[in-house]
């Protein structure tokens, strides 16, 4: 059985002509209601090009126009595991204002910031509206407090933005959980290691724990992730923050030529 990949560098991948062995179960990617039925089982590029599409709030119809693919091919991407050409992973990652090492998922274990700086850097400070929508509805971000032993201390937690406030479950005695009282510090950032440059957003203002169980309740429901760390954590903090405020590393405009 041949399959034809629809892309900016179109290629043919021959596969066993056994139907478990053909992403929609029926020999043709194009098949959108047989491609529903099999469960999606994603490789690591799948799951990184699906998660940064969500995370721009782009639809893969969209996402598959900018990338100059089939939106067929593109659900194929995600749901199933696959080794796309380097011509295709370079357009998804222009389509979605990344990198290809970064969907390939190369350098995860290094921290970012090792990349040589730009030549000409522009440093901009960023207004409200822009570090709301930097924050977005949810992910990973990192509170600053005194741990209980009173020592300073900066956690990465899962966070959820729920009208206007940051949000995030920990447990009883934790050290997320000492923000609670305390005016504390929350910090997002992201690094484009291959292009120097990135951004950061910093939340101050008092946290508290939600205590009201319908709000308790209410969180729950509209979280989007269950926290990383595992366990039972059912205790809310939330940070209500007076100050916001962001920065964003860009290259600099060329001088205009004479």
């Amino acid at each position: 059985m041949t399959l034809v990949f629809p892309g900016p560098d179109a290629h043919v991948q021959h596969l066993e002509t056994e139907a478990d062995d053909t992403p929609s179960g029926t020999g043709t990617v194009g098949d959108d209601t047989a491609a529903s039925r099999t469960s999606a089982n994603p490789g690591d590029i799948g799951r990184r090009v699906a998660e940064e599409r969500r995370r721009r709030g782009l639809s893969r119809e969209e996402t598959a126009r900018r990338a100059r693919i089939s939106p067929q091919y593109l659900a194929y991407l995600e749901e199933q595991p696959s080794d796309p050409s380097t011509a295709t992973l370079f357009a998804l990652a222009g389509a979605l204002d990344t990198t290809a090492g970064s969907l390939r998922g190369g350098g995860v274990d290094r921290p970012p910031g090792q990349g040589h700086a730009l030549l000409h850097p522009r440093l901009n400070d960023l207004d409200q509206e822009e570090c709301r929508r930097l924050l977005s509805t949810h992910g990973v971000g990192r509170v600053a407090v005194t741990a209980p032993d009173g020592r300073p201390a900066v956690v990465p937690v899962n966070y959820e933005v729920v009208d206007d406030a940051i949000v995030f479950r920990t447990r009883p005695g934790s050290v997320p959980a000492a923000a609670a009282g305390d005016e504390v510090a929350f910090e997002v950032d992201h690094v484009d290691e291959a292009m120097s440059q990135g951004w950061s957003v910093l939340a101050v203002g008092p946290a508290t724990t939600v205590t009201e169980p319908d709000a308790v309740r209410d969180l729950a429901r509209r979280a989007h992730t269950e926290p990383w760390a595992g366990g039972t954590r059912d205790t809310w903090v939330s940070i209500r923050p007076t100050r916001l405020t962001g920065k964003r590393i860009t290259p600099a405009d060329p001088p205009a030529r004479r």
